[in-house]
């Protein structure tokens, strides 16, 4: 059966079937914020003991609600929790009016789940400058907390889609001296990705019980080498947020584990993973390894200068193993390189081997490659001990044709 062309190619075969997490339940409605005839609002609240930690856009123009997500978390206490997610609107550069929008949904909020306002996040998603029509989202609280759930994230990850073809889902079991312990995560995000957090909505729940302090540190480690090391158009949005809530409703205490901390790991990389393979107008996911480089920092500044090069992802995009726009990237980059040090491979194709052309080269075994979905290119810089891979997709008239309409 062919897949619905509407659907990026690259999308999973299914959403997955993810088991409910005790401690969190869902809902989701539709509320006429932008999208008609589809739920563009999701609630998801938490038991008492819940413990909160989070990572945020540095864009200095950030949104209201990413503001007022950053100052609670500072000072989250275990007495439950609510996030509230709306799509269509990002509710950004916005002035007072953002702020008075998120005044009134977490007042709101907390009063009709019964916690305290602090303890209420809410994210918003979409076009920027327009003010948030919030009395639609307040209309329909009542209706939010009668359908709580435990088995409605799937409803609640298509609710936060804009311009996702597909709605992003992953999660994993980890035994916990005997007890069976859930991490589950849903995502947004198909444009304006780009490294400076999370470049996304991310939500995830675990019924682990672990300390506010360790598990900000866990999210903060994995953060970085999972959504800090994707980009799609090298854009990063103003409402970036990863939320991590750990119920405890398990009793598994997951401190110091590195099992659990693996797990996480292995979640936050599926969704960074599907984010990319759900790029506007993307055909192909791009797996990006830099090694030989002078430290570990160098080598992600070279990666993700040859992931966001345009040159390099339209060749990509035609299916053209151009090594020298490769070249031109890792020079740009501003990190330490050698011309003449450079090894540049398709795949397990060499292509230009210490800062020239491999002698044995044939085009056609790369070209044959580039039409494949998935593509490896690993650049050697030859200085030092350096690696990093990041992940990224070709550049297509798709995406052009969806961001000149994105307003209409």
């Amino acid at each position: 059966m062919s897949k619905d062309p509407k659907i990026s190619p690259l999308a999973p075969e299914a959403f997955p079937d993810l088991p409910a997490v005790k401690g969190v339940r869902f809902a989701s409605v539709e509320a006429g914020v932008r999208y008609m005839g589809r739920h563009d609002v999701m609630l998801a609240l938490m038991d008492a003991g819940t413990t909160m930690a989070g990572v945020f856009t540095r864009s200095a123009t950030r949104s209201a609600s990413v503001l007022d997500c950053q100052e609670k978390l500072a000072s989250v206490t275990e007495a439950g929790a609510a996030i509230l997610v709306n799509s269509g609107n990002s509710n950004a550069f916005t002035g007072k009016n953002g702020s008075a929008s998120v005044k009134a949904i977490t007042s709101a909020t907390a009063k009709v789940c019964a916690l305290p306002e602090t303890q209420v996040f809410t994210s918003s998603t979409g076009v920027i400058g327009e003010p948030l029509p919030h009395d639609r989202i307040l209309a329909k609280l009542d209706e939010l907390s009668a359908s709580l759930d435990g088995s409605g994230i799937q409803s609640a990850a298509r609710a936060i889609m804009t311009t996702d073809t597909f709605p992003k889902g992953a999660f994993e079991t980890v035994d916990v001296d005997g007890s069976s312990v859930q991490i589950v995560g849903i995502a947004k995000g198909s444009g304006m990705i780009a490294p400076d957090m999370a470049t996304m909505l991310v939500y995830i729940f675990t019924d682990a019980k672990c300390s506010q302090n360790a598990l900000q540190n866990m999210v903060s480690r994995n953060s970085d080498k999972t959504f800090n090391c994707i980009t799609v158009d090298s854009d990063t949005s103003t409402s970036d947020t990863l939320l991590v809530a750990a119920t405890g409703a398990s009793g598994a205490n997951v401190e110091g584990r590195s099992d659990f901390e693996a797990a996480l790991h292995r979640v936050m990389r599926d969704l960074a993973h599907q984010v990319v393979k759900d790029g506007e107008g993307a055909t192909k996911f791009v797996e990006i390894n830099v090694t030989g480089a002078l430290n570990d920092a160098d080598a992600h500044t070279h990666a993700m200068s040859i992931a966001n090069s345009p040159l390099v992802k339209t060749a990509i995009a035609g299916e053209d193993p151009n090594w020298g726009r490769v070249v031109m990237a890792v020079g740009k980059s501003g990190a330490a390189a050698d011309r003449d040090a450079l090894s540049i491979w398709f795949g397990d194709v060499l292509v230009a081997d210490n800062g020239w052309v491999n002698p044995d080269y044939v085009e056609a075994d790369a070209a044959a490659l580039m039409k494949k979905p998935n593509i490896d290119l690993t650049v050697d810089i030859g200085l030092g001990t350096g690696t990093a891979t990041v992940w990224t997709c070709d550049l297509t008239h798709g995406y052009i044709e969806i961001n000149a309409d994105y307003r209409s």
